[in-house]
C-alpha cells in the first residue's frame, strides 16, 4: 500500500504558477463505419432478432431472412451480425446493485473513436413531462449512468427546452452526465404539474382552439431537437440509440397551426411528415426508443375535479376524452421507433425500461441488397418513398428493422474544412480525442483575489508529431494555433481562448523537445460557478494537423464561504541525492510531470494543492483533516486515515497550501485516480467537505 510523507508545497505550486493567472509555454482501428446506406449501389439496414421470450438469437444466416422493397422481394448481398457488447444479454429485473460509491472518479484516458462500443442520446422532452414525470426520470438516469454505462458507451442528456448546445456534451465522463441529468426540471410546456389537469370552471368563451395551437407549438419544439440531435448524430460511428422520455407526444396538427383543429391533418400529411423524421433517422443510424414514464394512468373523475359547472352528461364525456387524450398521447412515441426499428415502453419502471431500450442494441444483424435503378429520381430532390420490410421464416422469432426510405442517394461527406478557424472549430465540437496530434489535456482549478476564478490548462503533446522546419542558424521552428472553449451545464459557450504559439529550438533544445513533449500553459478565466466542459484544439500550422481533448471542471463558489480545494499538482519527487544518480534517475521521472503524471511502480509522488474559505477567528476556527484515496479502474483500492492539517509557518492562514508525498509501493501498475478528501471537523454541514481528484499512471 502508499505510504504518505508531509512536505512543503510551495515549490511544487511553482511548477505551474497555479497562484496567478499569468499565461505561460514550456517544455514539457480505423472508425467503424456507417450502419445504413442509402445508394444507387447499396441499400443495407440493421435488424434485431429475438426469441418469443425476447431474447437475442444471434446464429441466423442470410437465407434466413427475406427482404422486400415495395413488396418485391430483394437478394441479399451483403450480410453480418454485428456483435457491440459482449456478452449479449436479454432484461433481467433482477435487483439493481448497491452503488460503488456516490462520486465517481473520472475516467482514466479520453475516449477515442475507435473505442466507442455504444453512442446513446437520452432525451428528456421537459416541454411534455408532468412534474412527478421528471422527478423520477431524473432518478431513473442517475441509476442508469451509476449500474449500466459502460466503459465504451458515449453518452448524451439532452432537454428538449435547453437549445442545440446541449448537442456539445457527449461524454463517457460519469461526472458531466450527472450535471445534465441535476439541470432536469420541470417546464411549462404541453403537460401541468399531473400527467391529467384537473377540472377547470367552464367559461364563456371555447379555449380549446388556442389550447391546440399553444400546444402545437411546443411540440414543434421538441420536434426541433429531436431531430437536430440526430442530425449531429450522423457523424458519429456505428448504430445509435435515441432514447425519447415523454408523455405528451400527439400528432393530429403536426403540420402547423393553420390547421388546426378537431380534425386534425389528414392521414397522408401526419405520415409523410413522420417518414421524412424517420428517413433522417434512417441515414443517421439511429434507432428511436419511447418511453412512457406515467405507467397506469386513472383517467375518471377524482375529488380534485369538482363539476366545474358541468352537467352530469358532460362529465361523463370528460371520462371519454381524457381516455383518447392519453391514447393520442402517445402517437409519436409508438410511430418513431415502429419506423426506425425501435421499440416503445411504457409503465412506472422507467429504469427497467430504459435498460431494455439500451441494451436492445448490443447485437444485430447488418445486410444490404443491390437495388434496381429505378429506385433512385434524379430529378426529384426527394424522392419517392419506397417501403422495407425484413421478415425471418422461422415462425417462432420475431424481427425489427427500418420501414423505409426516401429514393433519394445519401448526402456527400462534407467537405473538409480548408480555413484555420474551420479546422480547430471542427476538432472542438467533435466528441473524441483525435489522433494526428496527440494531446493530453489536464486542467487545475484556482482562484485569485483579483481575478475571480480561473483553470490553469495545461496541454502535453508530441513533438514528433509537429512539422518543423530548419532555419538558416540551424535551429528549428514550428507554429502552432492553440484553441480553447468551455460550455456550461446549459451547453452555451462561456470562455475562450485563441492563440498562436511560435517555436524556435536551437539543436540541443530541439532533441530534448521530440524526447519529452511541449507543455503549453494558459489560464482560462472562468464566468462563474457550475460544472463546465473544458475543449481543446491544436492545429499545427505547417501540416494542418489536428488534435483535441476534452474535459468536466466543476468550478466551485467561492464566494459562497464553503470549503474549497484547488486542483491537485503530481510530480515525480526526486532522489538523487539518496541514489547516487542524478542522470538514472532522471530518466526513470521523465514523464513524471504535472501535465503527464506517468511514473514508475515503487516511486514517490509529490502532491500540492491549496484549501480557500478557511475560519481563522473565535470558536469557529476551522479544524482542517485531510484523507487520501486511491481508484483503479473505477474500483478503490487504498484509503488512508484522517490526517490533521497544520497551518504552522502559513503566510495566509485563510489560504493554505498543503502538499505530501506518495509512495507507490506495492501498486499495481494500470491507470489510477487521486481524491484528496478535506473536512473541517467544526462544521457539521456539507459546507465543511470538499473533494478533488487527479488521474494519474504507474508503469514498470
Amino acid at each position: 500500500m502508499p505510504k504518505l510523507r508531509s512536505i512543503s508545497a510551495f515549490a511544487i505550486f511553482g511548477l505551474v504558477c497555479i497562484s496567478s493567472p499569468r499565461s505561460s509555454a514550456q517544455q514539457a482501428s480505423p472508425p467503424t463505419p456507417g450502419v445504413i446506406r442509402i445508394n444507387v449501389n447499396l441499400v443495407q439496414m440493421d435488424a434485431v432478432v429475438t426469441d418469443s421470450s425476447g431474447k437475442p438469437v444471434t446464429n441466423l444466416k442470410p437465407e434466413d431472412f427475406e427482404v422486400l422493397q415495395d413488396g418485391k422481394s430483394q437478394k441479399i448481398t451483403n450480410f453480418e451480425f454485428i456483435r457491440v457488447r459482449d456478452p449479449l444479454r436479454a432484461f433481467d429485473a433482477s435487483v439493481l446493485p448497491t452503488p460503488r460509491n456516490a462520486t465517481p472518479p473520472p475516467p482514466e484516458t479520453a475516449l477515442k473513436q475507435q473505442d466507442i462500443r455504444r453512442t446513446i442520446a437520452l432525451v428528456v422532452d421537459d416541454l411534455g413531462l408532468s412534474s412527478d414525470s421528471i422527478v423520477r426520470i431524473r432518478e431513473s438516469l442517475k441509476k442508469w449512468v451509476d449500474f449500466e454505462m459502460q466503459p465504451g458507451d458515449l453518452v448524451a442528456v439532452v432537454r428538449t427546452n435547453a437549445g442545440v448546445g446541449t448537442l456539445q456534451q457527449f461524454t463517457n465522463d460519469k461526472r458531466m452526465l450527472y450535471s445534465a441529468i441535476d439541470m432536469i426540471r420541470y417546464q411549462p410546456g404541453r403537460v401541468g404539474i399531473a400527467s391529467i389537469s384537473p377540472l377547470s370552471p367552464l367559461g364563456p368563451v371555447n379555449t380549446a382552439l388556442f389550447d391546440d395551437e399553444v400546444e402545437h407549438a411546443y411540440l414543434r419544439m421538441s420536434f426541433a431537437s429531436i431531430q437536430y440531435v440526430i442530425r449531429g448524430l450522423r457523424d458519429l460511428p456505428g448504430r445509435k440509440s435515441l432514447v425519447l422520455f415523454s408523455e405528451s407526444m400527439r400528432l393530429t396538427f403536426l403540420d402547423g397551426p393553420g390547421i388546426v383543429g378537431t380534425s386534425g391533418t389528414t392521414d397522408t400529411t401526419r405520415e409523410d411528415n413522420l417518414r421524412k423524421v424517420a428517413d433522417e433517422a434512417n441515414r443517421s443510424s439511429v434507432v428511436i426508443y419511447g418511453i412512457d414514464p406515467r405507467g397506469p394512468t386513472f383517467t375518471g373523475l377524482t375529488a380534485s375535479d369538482g363539476d366545474g359547472g358541468r352537467t352530469s352528461d358532460q362529465l361523463g364525456e370528460v371520462v371519454g376524452q381524457r381516455s383518447q387524450a392519453l391514447i393520442q398521447s402517445q402517437d409519436g412515441l409508438v410511430i418513431l421507433p415502429a419506423k426506425t426499428g425501435g421499440l416503445f415502453y411504457t409503465g412506472s419502471d422507467i429504469t427497467n425500461s430504459l435498460r431494455r431500450a439500451v441494451d436492445d442494441g448490443n447485437g444485430y444483424y447488418l445486410m444490404g441488397y443491390q437495388p434496381e435503378s429505378s429506385t433512385f429520381d434524379e430529378r426529384s430532390s426527394e424522392g419517392r418513398f419506397h417501403s422495407i420490410s425484413v421478415r425471418v421464416k422461422r415462425p417462432d422469432l420475431k424481427v425489427r428493422s427500418r420501414t423505409g426510405f426516401f429514393g433519394t442517394p445519401d448526402n456527400r461527406p462534407a467537405p473538409v474544412p480548408q480555413t484555420r478557424a474551420a479546422q480547430l472549430a471542427k476538432a472542438l465540437v467533435s466528441p473524441f480525442t483525435t489522433g494526428d496530434l496527440n494531446v493530453r489535456l489536464t486542467t487545475l482549478f484556482s482562484y485569485s483575489d483579483a481575478d475571480g476564478p480561473f483553470v490553469k490548462a495545461l496541454l502535453h503533446f508530441d513533438a514528433r508529431d509537429l512539422t518543423f522546419t530548419e532555419q538558416p542558424d540551424g535551429s528549428q521552428s514550428a507554429e502552432m494555433d492553440v484553441a480553447i472553449v468551455t460550455f456550461d451545464s446549459e451547453g452555451k459557450l462561456s470562455a475562450n481562448v485563441d492563440k498562436t504559439w511560435k517555436l524556435n529550438y536551437p539543436k540541443a533544445a530541439y532533441e530534448e523537445v521530440l524526447r519529452r513533449g511541449l507543455v503549453y500553459s494558459t489560464p482560462v478565466p472562468m464566468p462563474k460557478a457550475g460544472p463546465f466542459q473544458m475543449r481543446v484544439a491544436l492545429r499545427d500550422a505547417n501540416s494542418q494537423k489536428l488534435g483535441s481533448a476534452s474535459q468536466y471542471v466543476e468550478i466551485p463558489d467561492v464566494k459562497s464561504g464553503r470549503l474549497v480545494l484547488s486542483g491537485i499538482v503530481m510530480t515525480a519527487a526526486r532522489q538523487a541525492a539518496a541514489s547516487g544518480n542524478a542522470a538514472e534517475d532522471d530518466r526513470e521521472d521523465i514523464d513524471g510531470t504535472p501535465a503527464v503524471r506517468i511514473f514508475k511502480a515503487g516511486s514517490a509522488v509529490s502532491y500540492a494543492y491549496e484549501i480557500l474559505n478557511i475560519r481563522t477567528e473565535g470558536n469557529d476556527r476551522s479544524q482542517l483533516e485531510s484523507q487520501i484515496r486511491l481508484f483503479r479502474d473505477g474500483q478503490p483500492v487504498y484509503s488512508s486515515t484522517q490526517s490533521p492539517i497544520s497551518t504552522t509557518g502559513q503566510p495566509n492562514a485563510k489560504r493554505l497550501a498543503v502538499g505530501g508525498r506518495l509512495e507507490l509501493t506495492k501498486i499495481q501498475p494500470g491507470n489510477y485516480v487521486m481524491q484528496i478528501v478535506v473536512s473541517d471537523t467544526k462544521r457539521k454541514d456539507k459546507n465543511g467537505i470538499m473533494a478533488q481528484s487527479m488521474d494519474f499512471q504507474v508503469k514498470e
